[in-house]
């Protein structure tokens, strides 16, 4: 029998590579129960071919010679249930590198072959298990920075985007049907062009809204980037080792001693942060830290939150006042200022007096570091508030939309024309119905659906 490529037998780690309590190893494809059988032996002396589908099985995974290699537990499963399509059957083993690499190596002498990136996932949707929206969905799943990223993920493997898609699918079906409808009908003076022109413009209002939430929704994708901006010697440093927890960047009394921007990530209340310690502001001839400088303008502009710091123990200098001004001047509506070091005495200062809330803190106060973490939970929140697509969009589907956009746009111009060509709508339709379905996969090239799980891990 010659097998096809997505036929072929394959397998990979399931589950994260290195020591732990156990691994899991999935093999896929239409002799998956066969090349398990070779290299097992059940406890209750039978063969893994003689077992029904959906059961599980203990045994041992063995050699050419049937020396045991490991204690394990056997899922077998046999397609179409299962998440490939295919035959399948799992292995959990003890999670020894040692041991993963022998079951490896003794499946792929036996018949499979490791398996590719995001291949499982791949096969699932080539066999209509999923389609191409919820295969993304559990890459999303996997790598979720944030509670909500978590249940838009979820969400949308369970076919919220995919249901979407379907019903503008539908609605451009339906346009294109009244379109050779009025084609065919012609003589009898029988157009339907106002009832596709509502059809478009209805979807064309709904890809609108959607497109708007798409850089909102990186937050929910990716985490907060929350930078820490302000003069040298403000404390800056010593306020990112205190958040983190640990001393993670250099602090020293040497004014400048920061000359780059440093970033350490750790999970807060459901979110991801991502904390960023930057150069301090101020005139320099230091070609190095005129480019950490540049760096420091750069972060500000990138962040979703800042933490404008000031040192609240002296006087401010004029271009401090200026720096800070500009800067509030331009980011007013994500900034969060802070007077550092309150557990010195403070000094009456004008600096930042224009804002709403000015929020005292030492990184040896804990209070006063809970406040501030308050805060920025606080803009977190409203931040992913401010999102109310229901979907989760990535860069692929970005860019689909606004491809589908244009096409459904230039139908609006050829539908204000005097005399409509309905033949040529038709054709325009058909593309813009070619084009959305690249979404769900239905038309999508090979090479697109390669481009897209070289984003999976490979046991995915």
């Amino acid at each position: 029998m010659i097998l096809c490529h997505d036929d072929e037998t394959i397998i990979a780690q399931c589950t994260p590579k290195g020591s732990g309590a156990i691994a899991l190893l999935r093999i896929s494809g239409i002799t998956a129960v066969a090349v398990a059988a070779k290299i097992s032996k059940l406890a209750s002396g039978k063969s893994l071919l003689e077992m029904q589908s959906h059961t599980i099985h203990v045994g041992w995974i063995i050699d050419d010679a049937g020396s045991k290699i490991d204690h394990v537990m056997l899922l077998l499963m046999h397609g179409p249930k299962t998440f490939t399509g295919q035959d399948v059957v799992e292995i959990t083993c003890h999670n020894n590198p040692f041991i993963v690499q022998e079951i490896l190596h003794q499946a792929i002498k036996n018949g499979a072959r490791m398996a590719q990136q995001g291949e499982f996932t791949k096969r699932a949707v080539l066999n209509n298990k999923i389609d191409l929206i919820q295969a993304e969905a559990i890459n999303e799943l996997i790598h979720a920075n944030t509670q909500l990223g978590l249940k838009k993920s979820l969400s949308q493997l369970d076919g919220s985007f995919s249901s979407w898609v379907a019903s503008i699918e539908k609605e451009l079906t339906k346009a294109l049907a009244f379109s050779e409808s009025s084609f065919e009908f012609i003589d009898e003076e029988m157009a339907f062009g106002n009832e596709i022109k509502q059809i478009i413009e209805s979807t064309l209002t709904t890809i609108g809204s959607i497109k708007k939430t798409f850089n909102q929704q990186l937050h929910i994708r990716q985490g907060m980037r929350i930078a820490l901006i302000g003069s040298v010697n403000a404390g800056k440093s010593s306020l990112f080792n205190a958040l983190l927890n640990k001393e993670r960047a250099i602090v020293t009394d040497i004014a400048g001693t920061t000359r780059d921007a440093i970033e350490a990530g750790l999970y807060k209340k459901d979110c991801y942060w991502t904390l960023i310690d930057t150069a301090g502001l101020r005139q320099t001839n230091d070609f190095i830290e005129q480019e950490g400088i540049k760096r420091s303008h750069k972060e500000a502009q990138l962040a979703d939150i800042i933490v404008l710091v000031f040192d609240g123990s002296r006087i401010a200098t004029d271009q401090e006042h200026t720096i800070y001004d500009e800067l509030l001047t331009q980011y007013r509506y994500k900034t969060i200022c802070v007077q550092n070091k309150s557990d010195l005495p403070m000094c009456s200062n004008a600096l930042l007096a224009n804002t709403p809330e000015i929020i005292q803190t030492s990184c040896y106060d804990k209070e006063a570091l809970e406040l501030l973490e308050q805060r920025i939970d606080d803009m977190i929140s409203a931040l992913l508030a401010k999102n109310e697509s229901p979907f989760l969009l990535n860069q692929r589907h970005y860019n689909l939309l606004l491809g589908l956009e244009n096409r459904l746009l230039e139908i609006i111009t050829m539908l204000g024309t005097k005399t409509v060509a309905y033949e040529l709508l038709s054709y325009h339709l058909n593309d813009a119905l070619a084009h959305l379905c690249e979404l769900t996969g239905k038309s999508i090239s090979e090479q697109g659906m390669d481009a897209v799980f070289k984003e999976f891990c490979v046991g995915k």
